[in-house]
């Protein structure tokens, strides 16, 4: 793009992406982010919404921060398809010319926003973990892990627009509410034709679990490689049990294989922020606290005092954990008060 071109676009968007007609977590994240990088930009933000559930949801996007929610309308978007989907935010897109767009890197974001750059012409950085404006040239600076976690990499997109990246849920802290918020809601019709969806949503069928997830849990049991085995992780999923929480692990511990991806906690797992988050045998490498060190609450276990965990922790245990956490338990179940831990 010319000089030219890249001046006709102005506004930071947010796809607030919906699923059953309930806003996900993330959009109100980005939602806190969009109305920083709007403000500094000295620009609107705005939202686009796929649904047929609008007004409701478009009220909580305004009340969330948003200036300007973009309905995209049509019956092919009721139901999430990748081509529907696409085509509705290319047509918004080149319609309305925005000059950054934000996802949640959620499994949809991941699936959507690549498809998009495409379509559109431009860059996309995934899973970043920060997002900042250069005050020089007001360009989107994206932030986020690369080689493993080992170093951090700022990506910019000078030359197309808009500028688009896929946030990592979690990272970004959410967006203040206000219900007396006024914003304008923008109807805008897209022109989808059968042939346009290659794929069709037969049933959508809901996964029973009976792990919490980490990013949604309000109290996180995480453990390291300090257990010294994966048996250790039942003695955490005991505690976890009792306070309702969730059971994370360190990288160190999937990388051995005591417990899969989905549990990891950091820079190139999952970024946290839980009431209360407990860390049991967890040194505290650097990779580790930029994934958890948000938490309201940090309480950590560990036999070396000097473990960097402690810098970051509210309440810290110097000890074996095999001792400490079965007379945790023991007061727990005699007391039944692990739910007023939050």
């Amino acid at each position: 793009m010319n000089a030219e071109s890249l001046k006709m676009h102005s506004g930071v968007w947010v796809f607030a992406e919906q699923r059953s007609g309930v806003l996900m977590n993330v959009v109100f994240e980005l939602l806190g982010a969009g109305r920083w990088l709007a403000d500094e930009m000295g620009t609107y933000l705005g939202a686009v919404l796929c649904s047929s559930d609008e007004t409701a949801l478009a009220k909580q996007l305004i009340a969330a921060g948003a200036d300007k929610v973009i309905c995209c309308r049509s019956p092919y978007l009721d139901t999430y398809t990748t081509d529907a989907y696409a085509k509705a935010l290319v047509e918004a897109i080149s319609s309305h010319k925005p000059e950054v767009v934000l996802y949640g890197a959620t499994h949809i974001g991941r699936d959507l926003a690549p498809r998009i750059a495409a379509m559109v012409g431009t860059g996309l950085t995934a899973d970043c973990t920060a997002l900042a404006i250069d005050p020089k040239d007001k360009k989107l600076l994206q932030t986020r892990p690369a080689f493993g976690g080992n170093l951090m990499a700022t990506i910019i997109c000078p030359d197309n627009r808009p500028q688009m990246a896929t946030v990592r849920p979690g990272v970004m802290t959410h967006a203040a509410r206000d219900e007396n918020r006024v914003g304008e809601i923008v109807l805008f019709p897209v022109n989808i034709a059968p042939e346009d969806v290659r794929t069709r949503v037969v049933e959508v069928v809901k996964e029973l679990s009976c792990v919490a997830s980490l990013a949604d849990a309000e109290v996180i049991v995480t453990g390291g490689k300090g257990l010294g085995s994966p048996d250790g992780f039942a003695l955490l999923e005991k505690l976890a049990g009792l306070i309702g929480g969730a059971v994370g692990a360190t990288r160190a511990c999937v990388d051995l294989g005591w417990m899969p991806h989905n549990r990891q906690v950091g820079q190139t797992g999952t970024t946290v922020r839980p009431k209360v988050y407990i860390a049991c045998g967890v040194s505290g490498a650097i990779q580790h606290l930029v994934g958890m060190q948000d938490s309201k609450c940090i309480i950590a276990i560990n036999k070396n005092e000097s473990a960097p965990i402690f810098e970051v922790a509210d309440y810290g245990l110097v000890g074996d954990l095999y001792r400490i956490i079965p007379e945790l338990i023991v007061q727990l179940e005699e007391t039944k008060m692990g739910a007023r831990l939050v």
